[in-house]
């Protein structure tokens, strides 16, 4: 099943942002009528996403556009919740046709058990954003975040957005803590036999290496992200292809 996998892309709703939007959009419609049926997106798609009932935001609309032709084109879409739009909904599973994943998800690549993951989390250390995480998720914050108008919520998620940077490009992305804290999820999941492939996001540190396991070799990608690395992967049925600005071996 020819499938794209990506994440990070971090599209922002400014002035600033619309040409990162242009790029994606045509990013995503070279593969318009190019065989791909599936399309699964690790996280963070958007820099910031929450689902109004009567308003969505129109600086996405090109790139939601692009998204709804795949669809259209019986492409599977799948998002897998990251830190940015843990949010994702109704919109986007009845509108787009989108498949909402909130909690990690293995899904089958033609035999091979993959194990899908955005990352926010799972770092030992960062209990501040853990606590942050259950509490921005809990039901009466999101319908309380739901009565701000909508240009007010998104100033407040750009601040949030440009605190949350900072903290990520403190270290070098290969070696900081997110990516061994992934890095040391992906082992661990390996060697317990979950998956055969664990794919995460969110450490904006692309990587593919191969995992000794109890069973034989596993492997663990991190998809790298979109916004500045470009990259992907690509399965075409038997084998993963990285495009974009991948780590030399």
């Amino acid at each position: 099943m020819r499938t794209v996998v990506l994440s990070d892309v971090h599209l922002e709703a400014t002035e600033a942002g619309r040409a990162q939007q242009a790029q994606f959009a045509a990013f995503l419609r070279q593969f318009a009528g190019a065989g791909l049926e599936r399309l699964i997106v690790l996280g963070d798609l958007f820099d910031f996403w929450f689902e109004y009932k009567h308003v969505v935001f129109s600086q996405y609309f090109d790139v939601l556009r692009a998204l709804a032709e795949l669809h259209d084109q019986g492409v599977e879409l799948h998002l897998v919740c990251g830190n940015h739009d843990f949010w994702a909904g109704r919109f986007l599973e009845q509108h787009l046709g989108f498949v909402i994943h909130r909690e990690p998800a293995i899904m089958d690549f033609d035999g091979r058990r993959v194990l899908l993951v955005h990352g926010d989390g799972l770092n030992p250390r960062d209990w501040g954003y853990r606590v942050y995480k259950r509490f921005a998720r809990a039901a009466p914050v999101i319908r309380l975040f739901g009565l701000l108008h909508p240009d007010w919520a998104m100033g407040i998620a750009r601040l949030v957005s440009r605190t949350s940077r900072r903290m990520t490009l403190a270290d070098d992305p290969t070696t900081g803590a997110e990516a061994n804290a992934l890095r040391a999820f992906a082992h661990d999941a390996l060697g317990r036999g979950e998956a055969d492939v664990v794919m995460c996001g969110h450490a904006h540190a692309p990587a593919y290496e191969e995992i000794p396991t109890p069973a034989g070799t596993g492997l663990y990608i991190n998809t790298g992200d979109w916004m500045r690395h470009r990259t992907y992967l690509e399965w075409d049925g038997c084998d993963f292809h990285r495009h974009g600005d991948w780590p030399t071996p």
